[in-house]
């Protein structure tokens, strides 16, 4: 690998003593990893029963794994059914280290493809708020497919400026998540291409865009509230320098200490920041900073949220939709009754939103809520995120395939597929899996399931 001598100048002053074996972890190969998705299995059920290739753990985060680059995870059928996320080991970092908590209202800045927001949505365990953001409509349609493959139900995805935001929300968010675009130093290793993207945008691009965008991030952020800085680059400008501006510009910011694990380092100057290197871990270049804001003594209670979705009144529009016999049949298979007062129909799309979603907020969605599914002609189809989001005992009708049963390929390249004789069904709606997970939805005719996994997604 060619490394710019501009670039291996600047290592050297940072490292020191350590540049040499810095230089020489180029000559390995990178670290492929997955990180298992909490809210469907357990890193014990993965481990002992689930996982069908080898695993070593990452020491950093307690549902990350290594595995070997010939393992092929995107090809298998869990892959499907959102047990688990393909990323960079370091990657994994900034969303364990952000304290989220069940309820909390929490945003991911610059989001996509969606590695983070996975991990935030989990610890949320179904309660409170993901505000998901890219500014980039095509990288957010990516984000969404991802979050809505790992059955997050309380999201909002949207495509906005950090600027458009913080007006309309203001201090509102419990965590933020700034994964800030920055110039890959980090990646060098693993993405080769960045080193001429760096070569024309450098640190003394991306600096003053960080900045701005923590600004907004700032601005958005409660009293109280807590904000995870990342990036995935070395230099200095873009790292302890941003974060010393944040403290010196906005005076009610204060660092909150992150303890080095073994292989991490603490920041220059004596910042109580975490450096990630390839030479001290197996894994890439990281950055990570974690922030409080202060509570402020007049800081006022949490408000109850004042929404069209709470005046517990069923809209109009759902009040229509609850005559409609083919979505009664549907929902009646749900063992979880749906409240119906969160429920929003726009444009044909059923929708189920979160709790403290507000109907005034003016933004650019791409997803509000958990979408139902689609009401067009007197006809109701469940979404394939509604089937990721459920349980199989969750639904009265399923059929749980085997990863090594051949119809589980099928199923997810489109195709119909026919139950065995003792797999005894009725005629309707079906909830089909593997291993016990959902992967989507089809509809039992009496002789056969028509398929009605989502196109989008299929096994190619």
């Amino acid at each position: 690998m060619q490394l710019p001598e501009t670039f291996l100048k600047q290592m050297k002053l940072l490292l020191g003593a350590d540049y040499n074996e810095w230089l020489e972890s180029y000559e390995k190969k990178p670290f492929a990893g997955l990180r298992i998705n909490a809210a469907k299995i357990t890193p014990e059920e993965w481990e002992t029963s689930l996982c069908p290739f080898p695993f070593r753990k990452v020491p950093w985060t307690p549902n990350g794994y290594y595995i070997s680059e010939d393992s092929r995870a995107s090809r298998h059928p869990y892959y499907y059914a959102g047990l688990y996320y393909l990323q960079e080991p370091s990657a994994m970092a900034p969303a364990s280290a952000l304290p989220v908590k069940p309820g909390d209202k929490v945003l991911d800045l610059c989001a996509a493809p969606g590695g983070k927001s996975t991990e935030l949505g989990v610890k949320l365990q179904g309660e409170g708020l993901l505000v998901s953001n890219d500014i980039s409509n095509s990288r957010a349609k990516a984000l969404l497919k991802n979050l809505e493959l790992f059955g997050i139900p309380n999201l909002c995805v949207t495509s906005e400026t950090p600027e458009k935001l913080a007006s309309v929300f203001g201090p509102f968010f419990d965590k933020i998540l700034v994964d800030a675009p920055c110039s890959g130093e980090g990646m060098f290793r693993k993405d080769p291409d960045l080193i001429k993207s760096w070569m024309e945008r450098g640190p003394q691009y991306y600096a003053p865009l960080q900045r701005q965008i923590l600004t907004s991030a700032v601005q958005m952020l409660k009293p109280g509230g807590m904000l995870l800085y990342s990036t995935c680059t070395f230099a200095k400008e873009e790292d302890e320098n941003t974060i010393q501006w944040l403290l010196d510009t906005h005076p009610d910011m204060k660092l909150v200490p992150l303890t080095p694990w073994e292989g991490a380092c603490s920041g220059l100057d004596g910042m109580p920041v975490i450096r990630l290197f390839p030479h001290k871990i197996e894994g890439e270049g990281h950055f990570l900073a974690l922030l409080q804001k202060d509570a402020g003594a007049d800081a006022e209670p949490d408000a109850e949220p004042d929404t069209q979705a709470y005046t517990n009144t069923v809209p109009a529009e759902v009040r229509r939709l609850e005559k409609e016999s083919d979505y009664l049949q549907w929902e009646a298979m749900l063992k979880s009754p749906l409240d119906r007062s969160r429920m929003m129909v726009r444009d044909g799309m059923v929708y189920y939103l979160p709790e403290c979603f507000d109907q005034s907020w003016k933004l650019r969605y791409l997803r509000t809520g958990l979408l139902l599914g689609e009401w067009k002609k007197n006809r109701f189809e469940p979404s394939q995120a509604v089937a990721m989001v459920l349980q199989l005992r969750e639904f009265s009708q399923s059929l749980s395939l085997t990863a090594i049963d051949e119809r589980s390929i099928r199923y997810l390249k489109g195709e119909t597929i026919f139950p065995d004789p003792e797999e005894t069904l009725q005629k309707g709606w079906v909830l089909v899996g593997v291993d016990g997970y959902p992967l989507g939805w089809a509809k039992y005719t009496g002789s056969s399931l028509k398929n009605k996994y989502y196109p989008g997604w299929r096994w190619q």
